[in-house]
């Protein structure tokens, strides 16, 4: 179990490591006029997150087994990993939201400012702020 655990929080830290990072590009995007540099920050986007989603399956699935093959947080007294689940299932929802984003610049059709994906930026820090502080403290 050991194992497993270890190796889905190298994955979850590498799926993280994306999601911090990718938004940034677009901040980037959102001010950038030179067509070659728009170029270039689109494709980096678009391996990032390509990249950062092969990381996310592992990620998933890893704590998937923990969760039904070792019962890691069930039964009762374990709302925390109530809680984390749905801090899971958001970051899934970032991530794919991030993907979106992603579409929308690759077709030149971005409405939102700079200042919109700094903020949007902030937004994975918070989820894995959460997650840990839910499994580390279990604070229900």
């Amino acid at each position: 179990m050991l194992w497993v655990k270890a190796f889905h929080i190298l994955f979850v830290a590498s799926w993280f490591a994306g999601l911090f990072y990718l938004p940034r590009i677009f901040v980037n995007l959102a001010q950038e006029t030179q067509p070659a540099v728009v170029s270039r920050l689109l494709l980096m986007a678009r391996k990032l997150y390509r990249f950062t989603s092969i990381l996310s399956v592992p990620a998933v699935l890893l704590g998937l087994w923990l969760y039904l093959g070792y019962g890691i947080g069930k039964g009762p007294g374990n709302g925390w990993m109530h809680a984390k689940l749905a801090v899971v299932v958001l970051t899934i929802g970032y991530h794919h939201a991030c993907g979106s984003l992603l579409r929308k610049f690759e077709a030149g059709r971005n409405v939102r400012s700079h200042v919109f994906y700094r903020w949007f930026n902030e937004v994975p820090v918070l989820l894995l702020l959460a997650a840990v502080i839910f499994v580390v403290v279990k604070p229900f």
